[in-house]
């Protein structure tokens, strides 16, 4: 079978704040470069979920005049609260208590899918190619093993592997440098780190799940402006995580939950567990009344510094959360997906003009402002091993009295997948059922999220073992997938009362989870048909 070829100076793999960084930023040193952006998504800012309370340093740099850009960025933070939860009751945590890094009154209140496609505009005026809605599905090599560009997945093939009448076969992009900045758990980015050990030397990467809701709220209700987190209840000592409530225009209060997947108990429910905050005292009287909008959910990257792999190769880079850039205790990852991404077309820039290698990545990640934030935040996500309190103590030592500055560094010592106890001897959660006011079930909140793939397509969720689930899962953990999934994509069905496991894959909106939790890593995520999966719009 032919396929087209196309050839780039660059290709960048993912619109979201990396990649399309790296694209302006090259084309800011060099506008004839001849560039190209693929993303997966039917639309730029269409698979882009964050809370997002932005910083806008690396912004300052790379679009210093984007407040006369008529940019989304509005709204300012002017007020924060930090609540411990009790089952009933609530503690206000005084803000000048907050360590440095986790106050926000210089930052902004702002939908990260909008910002992206805002930058996608500023992308496009200066040259660079947008290509929505064609996923990169492979990578492709040349025969000294460095990485040659992309292929684009195939479209119109159905669940058998046949050739449907829509047929279209994909696209082979060729570029000098191949730039992955596919986001959280990017299934390229997996297989790259693999292929060159980039992560040789690093400690286990660290995940969580992250939950949000948009709501419509009274007005009596909304402080626009008001940026909140919370800490406690519903979960245990033993499990991280927490929430945030940030208030933006428009009477619109963006609602959400993160949960470590390093959780320990297969019958959690990181989805019922969001759902049953909401009814907690503090947070109903904010939302009673009002409506839900939008939901969404995607997994976070949050090993930060210890787990940071290399981020270049041969003929290729690594940025963003693809590698995991997030700084945990900031609660932020985009502005430090954009940094990395200056820095990769800085050192693509240097790469061309002066035919330096590109592991002079690595050095300029290393004088930036980057690497010592992430250093700085190194010890935090560790320390919540130790559980909810000591690790409250651990960070307000760390972060306020010594300012990331301890001389040893926590290990993370275990991958996600392997941190469940067996089902047996974990007890049992009764989650309350939905009471469709302020919780809600998964179907109608898949609802919400527009999500579509193509009928009759392939599974692109891929079994290792297809009996596996079966024979092992289901009696060892009483099979997690059930529970961790936000969307309902996997279910244990009874046929003539044999239980069979059920994947549910149009339901699935690309959050990655079950390719991080899965406790033998049965569950591979490839990209389905291109355009497929979510469509959030505010998120």
């Amino acid at each position: 079978m032919s396929r087209e070829t196309m050839e780039y100076d660059v290709v960048i793999v993912g619109g979201g704040p990396s990649g399309l960084s790296t694209a302006i930023k090259l084309k800011q040193l060099d506008a004839n470069l001849n560039i190209c952006l693929l993303e997966k998504a039917s639309e730029i800012g269409a698979h882009i979920l964050s809370g997002n309370v932005f910083e806008t340093r690396a912004l300052d740099e790379l679009l210093p005049n984007w407040k006369e850009l008529n940019s989304p960025i509005k709204t300012k933070v002017s007020k924060e609260k930090f609540l411990f939860l009790g089952k009933k009751k609530s503690l206000s945590w005084p803000t000048w208590l907050l360590p440095k890094v986790q106050q926000n009154h210089k930052n902004y209140i702002i939908s990260l899918a909008n910002l992206c496609r805002w930058l996608a505009e500023e992308a496009e005026k200066l040259g660079v190619e947008i290509f929505p809605g064609f996923p990169a599905s492979k990578i492709l090599f040349n025969e000294n093993g460095s990485v040659k560009g992309v292929s684009t997945q195939d479209m119109g093939i159905d669940r058998d592997g046949n050739k449907k009448d829509a047929f279209e076969p994909g696209i082979d992009l060729i570029g000098k440098v191949t730039v992955f900045a596919e986001g959280c758990r990017g299934h390229l980015g997996k297989e790259l780190i693999k292929k060159f050990e980039l992560d040789k030397g690093k400690d286990p990467q660290q995940y969580g799940i992250g939950f949000k809701e948009i709501w419509e709220i009274d007005e009596k209700n909304h402080e626009e402006g008001l940026v909140m987190h919370t800490a406690g209840w519903p979960l245990d000592n033993d499990t991280y995580g927490g929430s945030f409530m940030y208030h933006a225009e428009n009477k619109q209060l963006f609602l959400g939950y993160v949960i470590g997947l390093d959780y320990k108990n297969p019958h959690l429910s990181p989805y019922d567990e969001f759902q049953r905050f909401k009814t907690h005292p503090a947070i109903k009287k904010i939302i009673h009344g009002g409506k839900r909008i939008s939901y969404g959910a995607r997994a976070l990257i949050e090993g930060g510094f210890q787990s940071l792999p290399k981020m270049f190769m041969p003929g290729a880079l690594l940025v963003g959360c693809d590698a995991g850039t997030l700084n945990m205790p900031k609660i932020k990852g985009s502005h430090t997906a954009m940094k990395s991404g200056i820095l990769a077309g800085e050192t693509i820039h240097e790469h061309f003009r002066d035919n330096k290698d590109l592991s002079i990545f690595d050095e300029k990640l290393k004088k930036s402002w980057l690497y010592k934030e992430l250093y700085e935040a190194r010890n935090v996500k560790p320390s919540f091993s130790w559980g909810l309190i000591l690790g409250i103590i651990f960070t307000g030592l760390d972060q306020i009295l010594f300012r990331g500055k301890l001389p040893f560094t926590l290990r993370h010592k275990h991958a996600d997948h392997e941190t469940l106890e067996l089902a047996k001897d974990m007890p049992k959660i009764d989650y309350p059922k939905p009471d469709n006011v302020l919780t809600f079930d998964k179907t109608s909140s898949v609802y919400l999220t527009g999500t579509n793939h193509t009928d009759n397509q392939p599974v692109h969720l891929k079994l290792k073992d297809p009996m596996l689930p079966i024979n092992y899962t289901l009696e060892k953990f009483d099979e997690p997938a059930q529970r961790y999934c936000p969307a309902g994509v996997y279910e244990i069905q009874k046929e003539n009362n044999i239980d069979k496991f059920v994947i549910n894959s149009q339901n699935c909106i690309h959050c990655k989870t079950c390719d991080i939790k899965e406790p033998s890593q049965n569950i591979t995520w490839v990209t389905p048909e291109g355009g497929g999966g979510p469509k959030y719009g505010n998120m």
